[in-house]
């Protein structure tokens, strides 16, 4: 995990980036903080408590997605921090009144949640997106296909959403038991095959590796909606279906090329490269 702080307008936010599930966490009083523009930090905190209490009572679900992870207190020292996604940030905000509340939904856009970004403006986040993809050497090809894959992977992530999937730590094992049924790695092992740190998984991989991803998405899926499957039970038995398919196309293709569809190959700078491998070592 990565917890370098950010920035919104003058204000502090401690966020902790979660590898597996590629998400970012943000600490829910900095966010309160900021919203309020308020300068003391026990202030802010006060707030939030009070605003527990009141969320627990109305039976929110808002205070139950938040988790708490350890991020740096005033004192240096590692701490227990009530921290919550972009997505359930967008919940919370609609809870404090400030004239604040829509540019730091911007703000938390810009900041790294791709999904939530589609949501704010969807026409402006793919240009922004294709536009970064061409300034580090994509081809229009690879982008394209990049972008079909999300596509691929938000309809997937909106049919368990749908069928009582809610829980990041659900996503995540569920595209883990997808990735590995068709690749043969988990998703760390294919980044740290890549020699990746806190880099999104997809922005690194081959196009190849982007068509077998996006076959076993879409094969999930489809297999869960003819089986109706609701729930973790019954979509892991999809998920694991679903990457099967990818992966006896995967075996076929790469008996018929001599070469393995999954490669360490990435899209790191050369110094980015470096640093990454040196910083595994330690």
């Amino acid at each position: 995990m990565n917890d370098k702080p950010a920035l919104f307008e003058g204000y502090q936010i401690r966020r902790i980036y979660d590898e597996q599930t590629e998400t970012w966490y943000f600490s829910v009083v900095d966010i309160i903080r900021a919203l309020l523009q308020q300068p003391d930090y026990q202030t802010a905190r006060k707030y939030w408590n009070k605003l527990k209490e009141r969320l627990n009572r109305e039976g929110s679900q808002t205070v139950t997605d938040c988790h708490q992870l350890k991020l740096p207190a005033e004192d240096g020292k590692m701490r227990l921090t009530d921290t919550a996604s972009p997505e359930v940030l967008l919940r919370l905000i609609q809870s404090v009144p400030s004239p604040k509340a829509e540019p730091i939904k911007l703000w938390l856009a810009r900041v790294g949640y791709e999904r939530m970004q589609d949501m704010t403006d969807p026409a402006r986040s793919l240009d922004r997106a294709r536009e970064y993809w061409r300034q580090h050497g994509r081809s229009e090809k690879w982008i394209q296909q990049r972008m079909m894959g999300q596509e691929t992977r938000n309809k997937l992530t909106d049919y368990w959403k749908e069928h009582d999937i809610r829980k990041e730590s659900e996503f995540a094992i569920l595209t883990n038991i997808i990735h590995q049924e068709w690749s043969g790695l988990t998703v760390q092992a294919h980044k740290e095959v890549k020699g990746l740190n806190t880099q999104n998984l997809r922005d690194h991989m081959s196009e190849a590796e982007l068509i077998f991803t996006a076959l076993a998405e879409l094969s999930t899926r489809q297999i869960a909606e003819v089986a109706e499957a609701t729930g973790m039970e019954e979509n892991k038995i999809a998920s694991k279906k679903g990457g099967g398919i990818a992966k006896k196309a995967r075996l076929e293709l790469e008996q018929k090329t001599g070469r393995s569809v999954v490669t360490g190959d990435n899209y790191l700078p050369p110094k980015a490269a470096v640093i990454d491998s040196n910083s595994k070592k330690k």
